[in-house]
């Protein structure tokens, strides 16, 4: 696919408001970038309020006409249709996802199975909601049942680092249920949006009930979590911007569903098989340069192994292939933005400042063909304590801070030494220790003898300030449903 014809035509750059593909009622546009040549991929359409205004009105239009009255059966057929229409153009998606953010060819093109079949399983879901008829003490002849029906319009804002998948988490639920939807990607990254916007049209999703309105966060994604006529917001992102939310959502009480950090612990015990815990803690960090919400970005490892384990995880960074995402050889891509890669070499400087040491990497590479975009080595700091810095807050790039234990006690207890609680992984032979350390982390999934599995039936959130809500499964349709009551007196 040629680069410069992203997403087809220049209708995948417009807004796309109640069925038509408009320009921003001030005409404003802004850039998307290459994050591995820093070159411009295309001039995309930037909402602000006023956009944001006409898009939930058509959304409120759709939720109340034409898409009210789909039969779960016909929502269904509807996103059976726009799964094949996805997975036809898969490697199109693919290549948007590598170019606009820099995930590596490879692993986006790994991603088929998984998108496709999240697609299908939100399909699977029209038809199995339902409420329940309820045994009631009440006098005379009462009878009760609950119905499950759609919460109205959605707000959704998503993140830059996975822009595929985390828009189908978005648009899934809202079909399936019977929602609708004002979609406000990231500035980073939004031209996959727009073209699943544009194919859930050819889909047959009718006019109003997906809008995606590209803008800044500070604008058009704050007029939308703000905005009075939108019953939900279902955002994921920073936990700083999720507070704002929280603040935004207050003038309607409006629901959300937020997905924010992480800080996730990866525990290597000494009786593990270290040889697939080396490669799987490491790209539990370094997939996608660590720009992954659930990075196994704290590597907790047994004290009489630790030195001999962290050299090796060392060795292994040292051998992954860092380059642009586009070739087939390439393991770890760059980061998504100068402004992204300053954050995490000001992290590294303090990580040292602190007293942490860097075993590998930690360099720019600056030097031939990356020099122009934002690449950065595979990193491993040892020497860590989990108070510091580096061991608490959020780096979002390919650093990952070495933690020595005792025990398990002490792991779980390290494990939970941060406000986040999003994944965690634990790496042992034994299956008894695996439950008690698994049932010990306060976090809303652990990996055991694996990172970062994830598929359409499991759930997947936080704990703590990591957020609330589950997306996937059936967990993640129900928080798109509103239960309503009725009482009838017979007689």
């Amino acid at each position: 696919m040629n680069q410069h014809n992203l997403g087809r035509t220049e209708i995948a750059r417009k807004l796309i408001i109640d069925g038509q593909f408009v320009m921003p009622v001030d005409g404003q546009t802004f850039g998307t970038y290459n994050p591995a040549t820093g070159e411009l991929l295309a001039t995309v359409a930037q909402g602000d309020a006023r956009d944001i205004d006409l898009a939930v009105a058509a959304a409120r239009r759709a939720f109340e006409g034409p898409w009210s009255r789909f039969t779960p059966f016909q929502r269904q057929e509807v996103i059976l249709k726009f799964a094949d229409l996805v997975d036809r153009q898969f490697e199109e998606f693919s290549m948007l996802d590598t170019l606009d953010m820099g995930m590596p060819i490879t692993l986006t093109r790994a991603r088929r199975q998984r998108a496709i079949g999240m697609i299908r399983f939100y399909a699977s879901m029209c038809t199995a909601i339902g409420g329940r008829t309820l045994p009631n003490s009440l006098p005379g002849n009462v009878f009760a049942y609950t119905l499950k029906e759609p919460v109205g319009v959605v707000g959704a804002i998503t993140p830059w680092n996975a822009p595929l998948t985390s828009t189908i988490w978005k648009i899934g639920p809202v079909l399936a249920t019977g929602c609708t939807m004002v979609l406000k990607p990231a500035e980073d990254a939004p031209l996959t949006a727009l073209r699943l916007g544009e194919l859930a049209l050819e889909a047959g999703v009718p006019p109003g009930v997906i809008n995606v309105v590209p803008g800044l966060g500070t604008v058009a994604g704050a007029a939308l979590a703000g905005h009075m006529d939108v019953d939900k917001v279902a955002f994921t992102g920073s936990d700083a911007t999720g507070r704002r939310i929280i603040e935004a959502s207050k003038g309607n009480i409006k629901r959300l569903m937020l997905e924010l950090g992480g800080k996730s612990p990866d525990i290597v015990f000494a009786d593990a098989d270290l040889d697939k815990a080396v490669a799987g803690t490491g790209m539990g960090i370094f997939g996608n340069s660590g720009q992954i919400c659930s990075a196994g970005s704290r590597l907790l490892v047994e004290r009489s192994i630790y030195d001999a384990f962290v050299e090796r995880v060392a060795d292994f960074a040292k051998g992954l292939k860092v380059g642009n995402g586009v070739e087939a050889e390439t393991q770890i891509g760059p980061v998504v933005s100068s402004r992204q890669m300053q954050r995490v070499q000001s992290y590294l400087g303090i990580g040292v400042d602190e007293g942490a040491e860097v075993v590998t990497g930690g360099n720019r590479l600056l030097e031939g063909p990356l020099a122009q975009g934002y690449f950065l080595e595979p990193t491993v700091m040892k020497n860590v304590g989990h108070t510091m810095r580096v061991a608490q807050e959020e780096i979002f790039g390919p650093v990952v801070t070495a933690i020595p234990f005792d025990g398990p006690d002490d792991a779980i207890r390290i494990a939970n030494a941060t406000v986040y609680g999003l994944g965690s992984g634990i790496w042992t032979r034994d299956v008894a220790k695996a439950h008690t350390v698994a049932k010990g982390i306060r976090s809303g999934t652990v990996w055991v003898n694996c990172y970062g599995m994830l598929d359409p039936v499991i759930p997947f959130g936080g704990y703590k300030m990591s957020g609330y809500g589950r997306e996937s499964g059936q967990d993640h349709v129900e928080e798109y449903l509103a239960t309503k009551a009725v009482v009838l007196q017979n007689g």
